[in-house]
Order: C-alpha cells, then structure tokens, then sequence
C-alpha cells in the first residue's frame, strides 16, 4: 500500500501544482487513500520531495539526486512490480505484478528519461512511448541497469 501510495503521490505532483500539504492529503484522499497530514509529511520526507517556484508559486516537485542519480524509493518501486519487459519498435511494453502497473508507469515518469514520451498503465502492463527503435533499446538497459542495482544515474 506504502509504494502504491507513493507512486500515486509522485503522478499527483506531476499531474497538479500541489503546494501544500493538505492539498496534497486531499488529493490523495480522493484518490481513495486514506491518509493523515503526518502520513502525508512522512511520505513527503521518504520521497525526498521539495518545494520549487514554478510560474510564480511553490509547489512540490520531484528532484533528482545528484549527478541525476534515482532515487531509492523509484527504484524499490520498479523492483516491487517489475515482472519483464518487451519492445514493439519503440514501444517499450513492461509486465508488471498485478495491480502495480500504475506505481510502476509513476516511477518511470518521475524518472524524467528523455527517451520515454510518456507511459500509460493498466492493471499489470505498462506501455511506454519510446522516440525511437534505438531509444527503446537504451531505456530496456538503463531499466535493467537499475534493476540490477548498476550504475543508478541515468
């Protein structure tokens, strides 16, 4: 429940400019999560989210560690749903635990590589728009890289 929560929180702050933390609790509480303002400061923290001004306003984002490298969060994530992966030209198609598909499109997202387009998840597959054949390629190694534990900036 804990990773599912989190992948829902990092799509909601890529999805809204969320600014405080009872908005985000709120959010979050509609999205079917029952969670407390403590909950939501403890995620917070785990995620190691921080405020940034964009368009005049603080919100939270998702920042990357440094030298771009994931976080551990992201990554426990893409080990807890990740089944296998397969490409379709530059479709990139990953199987995921049952009910883990969203977690997992979440956590690529949040990845910001700049080969992915963008994902979009069902119950346990994911499909990653990949911009190009080669890029596909690259994203299936950097994914396995991450997995595996190797190098973990992108």
């Amino acid at each position: 429940m804990k990773l599912e929560r989190h992948a829902k929180i990092i799509e909601l702050i890529g999805k809204y400019a969320i600014e405080t933390q009872e908005e985000l609790a709120s959010r979050l509480n509609e999205a079917g999560f029952r969670v407390t303002q403590a909950t939501v400061s403890r995620d917070i923290r785990e995620l190691k989210l921080t405020k940034m001004a964009v368009d005049g306003r603080q919100r939270y984002c998702v920042v990357p560690g440094p030298g771009g490298q994931m976080g551990d969060k992201y990554i426990g994530i893409l080990r807890e749903g990740f089944l296998s992966m397969d490409m379709a030209q530059n479709i990139l198609v990953v199987k995921t635990v049952a009910g883990m598909a969203m977690a997992v499109a979440a956590a690529l997202d949040a990845l910001s590589w700049q080969e992915i387009v963008g994902c979009i998840a069902g119950d346990d597959t994911v499909f990653c728009a990949v911009r190009s054949t080669d890029d596909a390629i690259l994203v299936m190694e950097k994914l396995r890289r991450a997995l595996s534990g190797e190098g973990r900036n992108s």
